[in-house]
């Protein structure tokens, strides 16, 4: 092997192909391929090489509570009662094509963050951006901007998300200005990008909890308008799956 090549490979921050060329050196058969195979496999590999680290930072910005989460390992245990045909079709990412949101209801432990993880990973995969946050966190977040003069700059950051994941949603009752601060994040993505909500509460009770006013009314327009809804039946017997 050349050891300088090699380094320069490094240097231009070609891990992949690097790591494929001291491949080569070591096999045995290498000779049996041309330059310009050889090559291919090279470039190839640091295609490769890129894609996958793109993908690794996509899951580790998202900030998952779940970022290990898999459709694969989701159970469908009869009495979750879960539509598998559903989860499958979601796992394709269509409906963040088409800027469709997906409400998840179901008890403490049932399942709800591991499924919404998931489907954030699966996007993820695809190269499409995602960020999970509880809504209290967000609040939170929000009100500190305000007072730091960078309020826009944070709403923006959760506009421009392909895909945002708001867990704990409606846990507490808002107040006027939370609710303002929540009509202003999902308006900013309404018809746009999508987003999941998890949720403890049915989607009917989620009026009087945002206050049962004008502001209400809109904040489920944006939600409920363009949405699909997975229920998910069980307790924490289910957790994490």
């Amino acid at each position: 092997m050349n050891r300088d090549t090699y380094d320069k490979m490094l240097l231009l921050r070609l891990p992949g192909m690097a790591k494929a060329y001291k491949e080569q050196v070591d096999s045995a058969d290498i000779n049996d391929l041309t330059f310009d195979q050889r090559l291919e496999l090279l470039v190839d590999a640091e295609v490769d090489s890129q894609h996958n680290h793109r993908i690794e930072r996509l899951i580790a910005n998202a900030k998952f509570v779940e970022s290990k989460a898999s459709v694969t390992q989701i159970k469908y245990y009869e009495n979750r009662q879960l539509d598998k045909n559903q989860i499958v079709n979601l796992a394709t990412n269509e409906y963040i094509r088409k800027q469709e949101n997906i409400v998840i209801v179901g008890a403490t432990g049932s399942g709800k963050s591991y499924i919404a993880c998931a489907l954030g990973v699966e996007a993820c995969n695809a190269g499409l951006k995602v960020k999970y946050v509880r809504l209290p966190d967000l609040l939170s977040e929000l009100e500190l901007s305000r007072i730091q003069g960078t309020y826009r700059n944070k709403i923006r950051q959760y506009e421009r998300c392909d895909l945002l994941i708001l867990d704990e949603w409606l846990l507490v009752t808002t107040n006027n200005i939370e609710q303002q601060d929540i009509l202003e994040v999902l308006e900013k993505r309404y018809r746009v990008h999508s987003t999941i909500l998890c949720s403890q509460f049915d989607v009917a009770g989620w009026h009087s909890k945002l206050g049962g006013g004008a502001l209400a009314d809109a904040i489920l327009d944006r939600i409920v308008s363009k949405s699909q809804t997975i229920k998910i039946k069980g307790d924490k017997s289910m957790r994490s799956r």
